[in-house]
Formats: C-alpha cells, sequence, structure tokens
C-alpha cells in the first residue's frame, strides 16, 4: 500500500480531523490552536545541507553561514565536493560541520528516488551518512517529502507538548513518545504539527525552525 503524501493544507486538515475524532486530547489541542500550518519545504541536498549547517546554533548564525554557502556555489554536491574543507570553514563552517558537508556532498544520493522510497528506508539510507542522525531524516520525511504517517520521537518540543497535554508526570523519552505516537497513526506527521503548535502556544516560543 502506497504511503500517504501530504500535498495540500486539506490533506492537513483531513489528518487533524481524524485525529480529533480518534483522540480527545488531541481534539483539545487542535481547539485551541486552530488550522495548522503545511510545512512543506523543498527536499534534495540544499535542504539536508542547511540541516548540518543549523546544527547547536542560533537561527542568524545559521541564516550568515548559509548566505556564505549561497554566494559561493556550494549548495551543488559537485560542487562542494571539489572544495577542501579548510576553504568550508573559511565560509563559517566548523571542522566537524566542513566533515558532514562533504560527506553528504559525496554520498551519491538519489533524492528523486527517495520521493518513492519507504519512510523507513528514507531514514537509514540518510541516517547512514555521517552528520545526519534519526530526527534530521524524520524532519525531511515530514516536510520535504510530506510523509503523512512519520513522527520525530526525538524533538524536545513534542516531548513537553505531549507532557502538557497529556499531564505526564515527567517528559516522555524518545522510546515512550515513538510508542505514544503509534496511536496517532496513519496520520503521525499531523499529530507532531498539532503538538508542535501547542508547544507554540504554551511555551509562547517556537518549537521548529
Amino acid at each position: 500500500m502506497a504511503e500517504r503524501i501530504i500535498q495540500s493544507p486539506e490533506c492537513v486538515a483531513e489528518g487533524a480531523a481524524w485525529l480529533c475524532s480518534a483522540d480527545p486530547a488531541m481534539a483539545r489541542a487542535y481547539a485551541v490552536t486552530g488550522p495548522l500550518p503545511l510545512r512543506l519545504r523543498p527536499d534534495g541536498f540544499a535542504q539536508l545541507l542547511n540541516a548540518i549547517v543549523s546544527q547547536q546554533v542560533s537561527v542568524a548564525s545559521a541564516g550568515a553561514i548559509w548566505a556564505r554557502l549561497e554566494g559561493a556555489g556550494m549548495t551543488d554536491p559537485a560542487a562542494l565536493s571539489g572544495t577542501s574543507a579548510e576553504d568550508l570553514r573559511a565560509l563559517g563552517l566548523s571542522r566537524q560541520k566542513a566533515r558532514y558537508a562533504k560527506a553528504l556532498a559525496e554520498a551519491g544520493i538519489d533524492y528523486a528516488g527517495l520521493r518513492a522510497a519507504p519512510t523507513q528506508q528514507v531514514i537509514s539510507t540518510l541516517t547512514d551518512i555521517t552528520g545526519i542522525g534519526v530526527w534530521t531524516a524524520e524532519i525531511y520525511a515530514m516536510f520535504s517529502l510530506g510523509r503523512a504517517d512519520v513522527f520525530a520521537p526525538g524533538d524536545l518540543a513534542l516531548q513537553e507538548a505531549a507532557r502538557i497535554l497529556y499531564d505526564l508526570p515527567e517528559r516522555p523519552r524518545e522510546k515512550a513518545l515513538r510508542q505514544m505516537a503509534g496511536r496517532w497513526s496513519p496520520w503521525r506527521s499531523v499529530a507532531a504539527r498539532i503538538l508542535w503548535a501547542y508547544y507554540r502556544l504554551k511555551k509562547q516560543r517556537e518549537g521548529i525552525r
């Protein structure tokens, strides 16, 4: 059976309606968050490179480094692959991130092929690359490939939103939240959108860039 792909706000609304009917807590959250953002992004090398650049730095710093990489033509895998780590560091990447960026550029990923691959294969393919973790791979599947039934239980904002919404004694860890998310299948990525929106409402700050 082909996996459902989110392509429009109507898809998100359909998923939200299903979740609200299946889970009273999701219905309570959605009642206060209102309509959810589509959040679809491009797929491909540049999107994953941007995720590497953004790791553990401020939004402003990531934006500045990304602008320098774009200006130097480093958002093309062939160009980046042929560039030295020293030159990448001169553009603002740390030694570690320069290594990650080159590993991504040299991985030879068939990005078009990933669009039709099962989600688990997408995550496995991406996490085989140095510097790409499970969270990044799940977010890529969710927003760049539009997968309707993928979740990112390692996300701290999702963990905290679940703690508040379900009145849990402590923030659920990744394994526990992954198991909990099973109840939201086949619309786990829409459940994530509800929880992120709920988190922002409760914390008055961004839960995901």
